[in-house]
């Protein structure tokens, strides 16, 4: 196929608008999506718990918190260590970019362990609540991805291939977009639906941490591996082997919840 039947990425400027020397940028913009798409679905099932509309804001805040700085810390931690130990500074450039996924939650994992004392609730329990709002802000990361010409995919002769600029100008998968699709869209309706019925504890947490985990796992094989780490033995990425103690994990947890809720009804 000629080169020029493939789609060619439009000129999007990062920036949205500018004030002074204050930049809005729209990957930034997409973390506010999140967070206030987050925010009202909170407030949708409030009603549901037995919490205050101040204790789901601190547990909101909290928790967003933790995705920056959980995602900044893994992000160099787990991509980017060798730039850290040249240079500890560079884990505080912000502006150089550079978030993880799987850094962010382990910063939400700690506020909330965090906020469970605080509202007197366990830890799986703010889990299940949290879990159906984190898809959408996945979802709007990836178009954010998306709008920076970032994290592109592999190289592809699909019908629907795009080249990005500064990607080798040849045809890649828009990675990003499936990311949206599976992690954002589809993640997003089984976790709403799954958890508009009473299931036991840790049930939900599981089917997100199993679900958000095998979707990665399978978009990475279409997206770039890290130029600088490559792929691993068996071809497997950084972004999988971080995907597979998320799979286990969330099988661990939907057995023990539903081993737990059978022996509860034996009893």
């Amino acid at each position: 196929m000629a080169e020029s039947s493939y789609l060619v990425f439009p000129s999007i400027d990062p920036i949205i608008f500018s004030l002074g020397p204050l930049s809005v940028r729209w990957y930034g913009m997409m973390y506010l999506v999140g967070f206030i798409a987050a925010y009202l679905l909170a407030q949708k099932r409030l009603s549901r718990t037995e919490w205050t509309r101040d204790q789901l804001s601190d547990l909101l805040f909290w928790s967003f918190v933790g995705v920056i700085l959980g995602g900044r810390i893994g992000y160099v931690f787990f991509y980017q260590f060798g730039m850290f130990l040249e240079n500890p500074l560079y884990l505080f450039k912000i502006w150089a970019g550079g978030m993880s996924f799987h850094g962010g939650l382990v910063g939400v994992l700690v506020a909330l362990m965090w906020q469970a004392k605080r509202m007197k609730a366990t830890f799986l329990q703010l889990g299940d609540f949290v879990a159906p709002l984190v898809p959408i802000g996945l979802g709007a990361g990836r178009i954010g991805n998306f709008l920076n010409a970032e994290l592109w995919g592999r190289t592809t002769d699909v019908p629907w291939a795009i080249i990005f600029p500064n990607a080798g100008n040849v045809p890649r998968h828009p990675s990003q977009l499936y990311e949206f699709a599976l992690e954002g869209v589809l993640l997003f309706v089984i976790l709403w639906l799954y958890s508009a019925k009473p299931r036991p504890v840790g049930a939900v947490s599981g089917v997100f941490l199993l679900g958000y985990g095998s979707f990665r796992f399978i978009v990475e094989y279409f997206r770039e591996p890290d130029a600088h780490i490559g792929l691993y033995q068996m071809g497997l990425s950084q972004g999988q082997l971080l995907c597979l103690p998320m799979i286990a994990l969330g099988i661990g947890l939907l057995v023990r919840a539903y081993t737990r809720q059978q022996q509860q009804i034996k009893q």
